[in-house]
């Protein structure tokens, strides 16, 4: 059976695209990736890089295409182009498939889906769950539909991995005729990053993957928390939306419903300010004006006390969820740090492991100096109950080994 998958992530205005080989899933193959920039714009480009007759461990050769581009489907067309002007497909195998990662797929799927008329109603019932992202996700569904209609095209959903949770992790508690009629539940996101650390982290560590309890951390300017057992989502900090739960880069996180009430009652804000500032303006940027930690990390160091606050809080607010999913899970075997802050932050990691002796574990801080996020690294004490991992996600071959497994049956 062919083994190539091209993995796609279609934004508003962007494609990006990883074209992967899974002849071998552990070490998986990718012979070319891409992204196309301003969609829609006057001046588009197109940035692609393949190994495609260099050899898999050759450095990528990078060719870069300004055009305009006025649609998706004129961007899936350019990078088609691409592709037999740099290296094509058929050098290297036989496409299976395009795998779209879907941010929401609602209750509708909890596994990724063959697309077909249903699937794409399906996706488009959810546009109002997931308006900037949906619709964006379709429109590549469309384009490579259009280029290569003879291609299979899996949708891989983003909400999908929380569907093991159960109700009393999902509900929230409102009027429940309120709450079926407009679809008002906990989903969860982040899915395929959690799914693949965790069952990496099973593996490395040698525990039963049926009895196997986690925490995953997935620490970006997007940032969420997952209960892991035996391999299932038992609860997780994003909710109906990307918005709820950890403090992010632009994003709130939890915050008190009545807030929001407040501001367009007393403030007079519009609810697309209300949007706007929660979304966009909040997190760590509305806090200190940085939502770049690193820079965050270089205002504390010297002596910023609003940046120091902001880290502050979102340590605290970390602390709280892991803390709340040990209670759930009935302690842990692993806690796994991942993504750009989980991956590469130091400070971050030692300051939200900090003083947790007392309930089983102990950071090594040498370990976790060394972890820079490269490989698999343990940076927890040898004797530490609950070992603390550093494990790198990747979301691209988790989309790739789940669009197989679907064309697999």
């Amino acid at each position: 059976m062919a083994t190539l998958v091209q993995v796609i992530n279609s934004g508003s205005s962007s494609i990006k695209y990883q074209l992967m080989d899974l002849a071998d899933p552990e070490h998986p193959i990718v012979w070319a990736s891409g992204l196309v920039e301003r969609i829609g714009e006057e001046e588009s480009t197109l940035t692609h890089e393949s190994r495609i007759g260099l050899g898999q461990d050759a450095d990528p050769k990078t060719t870069i295409l300004t055009t305009p581009l006025p649609d998706h489907a004129a961007g899936f067309a350019a990078i088609t182009a691409m592709f037999e002007r740099t290296g094509p497909v058929s050098q290297v195998g036989e496409l299976a498939a395009f795998g779209h990662r879907v941010v929401h797929g609602g209750d509708a799927f909890s596994a990724p889906a063959l697309v077909d008329d249903e699937v794409i109603a399906a996706i488009e019932e959810c546009i109002p769950l997931a308006p900037l992202h949906n619709p964006a996700n379709l429109a590549g569904i469309r384009g490579a539909i259009a280029q290569h209609p003879d291609v299979p095209n899996v949708a891989v959903f983003d909400t999908a991995f929380h569907q093991t949770m159960a109700p009393l992790a999902y509900n929230y508690a409102i009027d429940a005729e309120v709450a079926r009629a407009n679809r008002i539940r906990r989903y969860g996101f982040h899915g395929t990053s959690h799914a693949f650390v965790a069952r990496t982290a099973t593996a490395y560590l040698g525990l039963d993957p049926a009895t196997a309890k986690l925490i995953t951390l997935h620490l970006g300017n997007g940032a969420s928390a997952c209960a892991i057992r035996g391999g299932k989502s038992i609860d997780t900090s994003m909710g109906m939306t990307p918005l709820e739960g950890l403090v992010m880069g632009t994003r709130s996180g939890d915050l008190d419903p009545a807030i929001l009430v407040h501001l367009v009652r007393e403030a007079g804000m519009s609810i697309d300010e209300v949007d706007v500032l929660l979304n966009k303006d909040s997190g760590l940027k509305g806090l200190c004006g940085d939502n770049d930690m690193r820079e965050i990390h270089k205002r504390v160091e010297s002596g910023d006390s609003a940046a120091a606050d902001a880290l502050a809080v979102y340590v605290h607010r970390l602390r709280n969820y892991i803390g709340a999913y040990l209670v759930a899970l009935g302690g842990a075997d692993a806690i796994v740090f991942t993504a750009g802050v989980g991956q590469h932050d130091a400070i971050t990691r030692a300051r939200t492991c900090a003083d947790m002796g007392w309930l089983g574990l102990v950071l090594d801080p040498a370990a976790n100096i060394a972890a820079r996020g490269g490989d698999i690294a343990v940076i927890s004490a040898p004797d530490s109950p609950i070992t603390v991992l550093v494990v790198p996600t990747d979301e691209e071959s988790e989309i790739a080994r789940q669009t197989l497994s679907v064309l697999q049956g």
